[in-house]
């Protein structure tokens, strides 16, 4: 529901949330998690994994919440943080997907594995995950020297395919953030 300011938009109540694993709950009558076994709405166990967030790769924190983007709001569960995604996007998701071929994205001449991409294009980090393989590519190589020394460095000994490359990367971020 649209506010008479701007694009803020009111507080939409998600309903019961596990903040160990982010699973909302199907039904207003539950109270405790299928998956972890935990009520609804207590805090996860010191052990566990924590979920992140699919669109900015945020991890929730040791209270199993994120801070809202509107600060008046405080912490939030994760589901309420993707909700708020909506009005705060963190990049040009739409022309991102233009580039997909499958799990693939093409910049320029060039693939790599796009959630790669994608998660590089939003933190800034170039590693997969804990769980995933470092995965070597043009692509890959110009992120991590586009990450080390920036944009416009004239690094000795350079290949021109790597200098095109961080050339296409630079130009796929500035577009990506642009919006």
């Amino acid at each position: 529901m649209k506010l008479g300011f701007g694009s803020a938009t009111a507080p939409v109540a998600s309903g019961p949330v596990c903040l160990q694993c982010g699973t909302a709950a199907p039904s207003t009558t539950m109270t405790f998690c299928r998956r972890c076994g935990l009520p609804y709405g207590a805090p996860p166990r010191v052990e566990a994994e924590l979920p992140s967030c699919p669109t900015c790769y945020a991890t929730v924190g040791d209270d199993g919440r994120l801070p809202s983007f509107r600060p008046a709001r405080g912490r939030i569960d994760l589901v309420e943080h993707m909700v708020e995604h909506e009005d705060n996007p963190v990049g040009d998701d739409d022309y991102l997907e233009t580039l997909r071929r499958g799990d693939r994205i093409v910049i320029d001449r060039w693939e790599a594995p796009f959630d790669l991409v994608r998660r590089y294009l939003v933190t800034g980090a170039i590693d997969g995950g804990r769980r995933r393989d470092f995965q070597h590519s043009a692509i890959v190589t110009a992120m991590s020297q586009l990450k080390r020394w920036g944009p416009g460095a004239d690094l000795f000994g350079d290949q021109a395919e790597w200098k095109l490359a961080r050339d296409a990367v630079t130009t796929l971020m500035e577009r990506y953030h642009r919006a």
